[in-house]
């Protein structure tokens, strides 16, 4: 049991939340791409890859490993993200800072997808059994390519209105 639930449930639960992180957080890197600034959807975006982050943390492990790095790494990225977009509201530099940190979170949440994907897809893994064959590593490569373009856009492309003084 883990916080209430049984394993499979929380697998379940952890499995929907990055997914919702994963196509909230590519809409919203998508939208920033196009000049776009969709609120909302950033906010669930961004809850939902925190709230995967920290659940990842609840699975049971002999020893700290990969899995906890990327999960550390993404939580402080996520602050960060989190402090630019709303503490300092984008201004001046804190608006290339959170598109940064913003596509760093959801390639590092796709990143670990990816892994999961060749680990529990019974026809990936035989693609690539132990995570480094030409796939496995053509893919992580596919989705560092797209995530690095698609920052690279926003930055150039995304300029939000600034907020009235107060």
């Amino acid at each position: 049991m883990i916080l209430g639930l049984s394993a499979a449930a929380f697998t379940q639960l952890h499995v929907a939340i990055s997914l919702i992180g994963l196509l909230s957080g590519l809409a919203t890197v998508l939208a920033m791409a196009t000049s776009r600034n969709l609120r909302a959807v950033t906010a669930v975006f961004l809850a939902a890859t925190v709230l995967t982050s920290l659940t990842g943390f609840f699975f049971h492990s002999a020893r700290i490993g990969p899995p906890h790095i990327v999960g550390a790494i993404s939580l402080v990225v996520l602050a960060v993200a989190i402090w630019a977009r709303y503490g300092r509201h984008m201004d001046g530099i804190w608006r290339p800072v959170y598109i940064v940190t913003a596509v760093i979170a959801l390639y590092l949440n796709a990143f670990v997808g990816v892994v999961q994907a060749f680990q529990k897809i019974p026809a990936l893994n035989d693609l690539a059994p132990k995570g480094s064959e030409p796939p496995f590593v053509a893919t992580q490569l596919v989705v560092l390519a797209v995530a690095a373009a698609l920052g690279f856009i926003a930055l150039r492309r995304f300029h939000p209105k600034p907020r009235p003084p107060a």
